[in-house]
């Protein structure tokens, strides 16, 4: 496999799309062609041009992830799928893996996270691309295998993936935002660790930084979940 892997990104939060973008071309051998926020735009660039693989948000704001993956089938798109999302209900999950979903990537994740997912989907499809056929089961094992993602999350140090979670659901709970003392308050944690949080959050493009006033020379920062 010589050509890059064509990936379309689709997400309705454009802070979000924006760092998946940057992400996908952080890694060798993947090239972004398109950026999709609704369902029916996905299916549209699917019909204009060559893609090979999609990232997939599960909440779009027209049509659920799992119908594009069936509207994507139904009209003979063959593009691998990745999701990358926050929906974590087993339903949704158990139905994108019957569906043929390769990987399933929740949100919030460090760029190291999708980065593992992408090489062993580019490993894959070099099998699959230049195998005319397989000799063993175990090649067939190996080359299966190499979807799933083995071993914890990679997070940066500091950053556990149980806390990161739950500062997460506080953002997408605070429609207007909420700073590391309001978040600290909610969680119980301190405001220092609260912070460390929102920035990795910041920094991995999943939440959007604005200063505000606490009152007369009090300016602090305010996080609004982005993803």
């Amino acid at each position: 496999m010589s050509a890059d892997l064509r990936v379309l990104v689709v997400e309705d939060e454009q802070v979000a799309a924006d760092a998946h973008t940057t992400y996908v071309g952080r890694v060798p051998g993947f090239v972004v062609v398109g950026t999709a926020r609704t369902g029916q735009a996905a299916l549209q660039v699917l019909g204009d041009r060559p893609v090979d693989l999609v990232l997939l948000d599960m909440h779009l704001p027209d049509i659920a992830g799992l119908d594009v993956v069936r509207a994507m089938r139904a009209a003979g798109h063959r593009a691998d799928v990745i999701a990358v999302t926050s929906a974590r209900d087993l339903p949704t999950v158990r139905n994108a893996v019957s569906m043929g979903v390769v990987q399933y990537l929740l949100k919030p994740f460090a760029f190291a996270s999708l980065r593992e997912r992408l090489e062993r989907y580019r490993d894959y499809r070099s099998h699959v691309d230049t195998a005319g056929s397989l000799a063993t089961q175990h090649d067939l094992d190996q080359m299966l295998g190499g979807l799933r993602a083995g071993g914890p999350a990679h997070l940066p140090k500091g950053i556990a993936g149980e806390s990161l979670a739950e500062v997460a659901r506080v953002l997408r709970e605070s429609p207007s935002g909420a700073s590391a003392s309001e978040v600290a308050e909610r969680l119980g944690m301190s405001r220092v660790t609260a912070r460390r949080y929102l920035e990795h959050l910041g920094d991995s493009g999943l939440a959007l930084r604005r200063s505000r006033y606490a009152g007369p020379g009090r300016p602090e920062v305010e996080y609004r979940w982005g993803g």
